[in-house]
């Protein structure tokens, strides 16, 4: 059958599908339509062949859509990844994560509570009242896996599961099994009725991780068995929920419900489910018509005038990506100008140099301006995705690389060290430097194989494989290059279907090779982002600056030739030409090591440095430092080297120098002794003997923590 990989619009507005992925049987027919005529037709009458026989075989009619996303991302299904870094990881989580996540489902009854609410087994609740979402995050990186890497067993294994899930859902399309289970022993918020406790009871929450899971598995195997729970589901929120007589006035506690509804949309084309997530954002701090839920819940205000980022920082993150997501499909300004305000308040004062947020552990909600403590930081996985999710919605809506900027630092740093190497060891919160005491992550000092709140390990194992959806992205006459992940793809612009090859080591090498195929002369722009890193900004914001210029500017030649003056627009080098098979174009980005230094209003930071290479932030362990790291001084002018090193945690590429340590002698001075500084990239710390860890290292011996600690080796003043 076919199998719609992502909605794209024609100049008509009509939804028509840029690609799929086939079954044998989808081809058969498209051959003999082929062959029965002769001949090749064109592309678009190709496309159009292609939607008539997925309309046949799914039964989706052809709809009228409003406006979207001006830039189209290029789908990851396009997309494959062939390259040392991302690669392994990817099969990781396919080999490892997905599986290991489904069996701890199952272990914890997670996957139970759904068979037991169906009448398809006996028992009791177990667990938490919100963990149906888990399951449903698992089905989706599942299904996504899928999509590059048919599996026959997994694809049964989630018929089954989907089995459990629709025998627990009520007639009326009602889904939450703590509540259809009702099991005297277990107590939760809301228990008294439906929707009762809209503000922490997550069923709205919980759906939305429904309706995302249900369209990715049609998407990917063409079936509608979990799609038809999550529109029945919808249809039942949309007649509950709305400005009608007998309709509730009510908004999610936790935001997520608005990302689903707006993804059933572009699945079928129904409108009510596009008002109802707007109607859910436009009734958050509406205090004349209901009763708010505060600043944590983003609900003191209504969220056009939101101009600063409060409260828990997943629920923020997916509030201004289902923002973004109103903003271009109604074209409201006031949603675009709000979530531009909000972007700029992180970005300038919220925002971790790994790009995570959500700096207070009370509450996992971001904290005031410029308060960005270093052990104590909870920086949640979860927000730093939620946060990848933000910035690739507003590259879309405005072709602006600082976005991109942002995006790639989350995900080389503030993302990636949420997950172990080996795919089933995970960090809940994030912290940027460790005392080898503190039991900072859920009560464990180091990675967790799992958590009674498991939210990050299942949201994990959706976003690494939709990672390649990130690298290219298009217009109807341009094409962006986004990330520097080496790879095929093809990419549909200016009508013609382009086929990429891009070579690259990155991140450990700034070398980038783009090979061009096309099956005739085309002319497109070609727009090649320049990393902020290279420009000389850690951030878009002055909240970080490096303390030096690279060695060294960026290059860009076309077909062996150094080009000279290109205009650089929005953070993009632009080459409008012409393209022909076999063109090639060579970026070339200065690897430099930089050191970083904070706006002086981030206290923890203050007499501080840190170290970069690319997009990669470095950090300090205790087992590559003698024993400890909270005594270094990295003095400015100090001389450090990189080098790869294929055998330590997985390929990484290392950096050394000679610092010194700080220790107070008996009389009280500081005593500077030379040493020898090794730092690895951030995201791989807590793979060996977990002790002390730092990203922030003293600049000068009076900064050094190991002079303000006491003796349970506790930081006494801010990290």
């Amino acid at each position: 059958m076919c199998i719609p990989r992502r909605e794209t619009r024609d100049k008509s507005g009509l939804a028509v599908e840029a690609g799929f992925a086939f079954s044998p049987t989808c081809l058969a027919l498209a051959a003999d339509w082929l062959i029965g005529r002769g001949g090749q037709p064109s592309t678009r009458c190709r496309r159009l062949l292609l939607l008539i026989v997925l309309m046949v075989v799914t039964g989706f009619q052809l709809v009228a859509v409003g406006q979207d996303y001006p830039i189209r991302p290029v789908s990851f299904t396009d997309v494959n990844i062939r390259d040392d870094f991302w690669a392994p990881r990817i099969s990781v989580n396919r080999d490892v994560t997905v599986p290991y996540d489904f069996h701890k489902c199952e272990e914890t009854g997670r996957i139970a509570n759904f068979a037991i609410a169906g009448g398809l087994d006996s028992g009791g609740f177990e667990g938490i009242f919100f963990n149906d979402s888990d399951v449903f995050k698992v089905i989706e990186g599942a299904s996504y896996c899928l999509a590059g890497h048919p599996d026959a067993k997994l694809e049964q294994y989630l018929d089954d599961l989907i089995a459990k899930i629709a025998a627990a859902q009520e007639k009326d399309g009602y889904l939450y099994t703590a509540r259809t289970i009702g099991d005297p022993k277990y107590d939760f918020v809301g228990r008294q009725a439906r929707w009762s406790h809209l503000k922490d009871g997550h069923e709205l929450y919980n759906v939305g991780h429904l309706y995302e899971a249900a369209v990715a598995h049609w998407q990917t195997t063409g079936k509608r068995s979990l799609l038809d729970v999550a529109i029945k589901n919808a249809n039942l929120i949309c007649q509950v929920f709305g400005p009608g007589d007998h309709q509730r006035v009510g908004v999610p506690g936790h935001q997520e419900i608005e990302i689903g509804l707006i993804k059933l949309y572009r699945a079928t084309g129904d409108e009510k489910y596009l008002k109802q997530a707007k109607f859910f954002l436009d009734m958050r701090g509406q205090t004349e018509k209901r009763k708010t839920f505060g600043a944590q819940y983003q609900d003191h205000k209504p969220v056009v005038e939101q101009k600063e980022a409060v409260g828990h920082a997943v629920r923020a993150g997916y509030l201004y990506a289902a923002m973004a997501d109103i903003a271009a499909l109604t074209g409201d300004d006031a949603y675009l100008n709000a979530i531009q305000g909000i972007w700029e308040n992180i970005v300038s004062k919220k925002m971790y140099l790994t790009g995570s947020v959500g700096s207070k552990r009370h509450g996992e909600a971001f904290g005031d301006n410029y308060e960005l403590p270093n052990e104590t930081a909870y920086n949640e996985t979860c927000a730093a995705i939620a946060q990848a999710f933000f910035n690739q919605r507003m590259f879309l809506l405005t072709g602006e690389a600082k976005y991109v900027d942002v995006l790639e630092r989350i995900i080389y740093n503030g993302f990636l060290s949420g997950v172990s190497i080996s795919g089933d060891r995970f960090f809940y919160p994030n912290p940027l430097a460790c005392n080898g005491h503190s039991r900072f992550n859920k009560g464990v000092l180091g990675r967790s194989p799992w958590f009674n709140t498991s939210c990050c390990p299942v949201n994990i194992v959706r976003f690494v494989p939709s990672i390649a959806g990130y690298v290219y992205a298009s217009t109807e006459d341009a094409l962006y290059v986004n990330l520097f992940i080496g790879g095929n793809s093809r990419v549909s612009v200016a009508d013609t279907e382009v086929s990429l090859r891009q070579e690259t080591r990155y991140p450990w090498d700034g070398k980038v090779k783009l090979n061009i195929d096309v099956p005739h002369p085309t002319e497109f722009a070609l727009r090649l982002r320049i990393p902020g890193w290279v420009t000389g900004r850690p951030l878009p914001s002055d909240l970080y600056r490096y303390t030096s210029k690279p060695d060294h500017d960026y290059t860009i030649s076309l077909n062996g030739k150094k080009l000279k003056d290109l205009s650089v627009v929005n953070g993009y080098a632009e080459l409008k030409r012409n393209w022909n098979a076999g063109d090639t174009v060579e970026l070339d980005l200065p690897m430099d090591i930089r050191t970083v230094v904070a706006h002086d209003k981030v206290a923890a930071d203050r007499g501080r440095v840190a170290l970069e290479r690319g997009p990669v932030v470095y950090c300090s362990e205790a087992i590559d430092n003698g024993g400890k790291v909270a005594d270094l001084v990295l003095p400015t002018g100090a001389k450090l080297h990189a080098e790869h090193r294929t055998d330590l945690l997985g390929g990484v590429t290392v950096v050394t120098g000679q610092v010194q340590r700080a220790k107070r002698t008996k009389d009280g001075s500081i005593e500077l002794v030379p040493t020898t500084l090794t730092a690895i990239p951030y995201y791989a710390w807590a793979h060996r003997e977990v002790g002390q860890m730092a990203v922030w290292l003293a600049n000068e011996a009076s900064a050094a923590s190991a002079l303000h600690q006491n003796p349970s080796g506790t930081s006494n003043t801010s990290p």
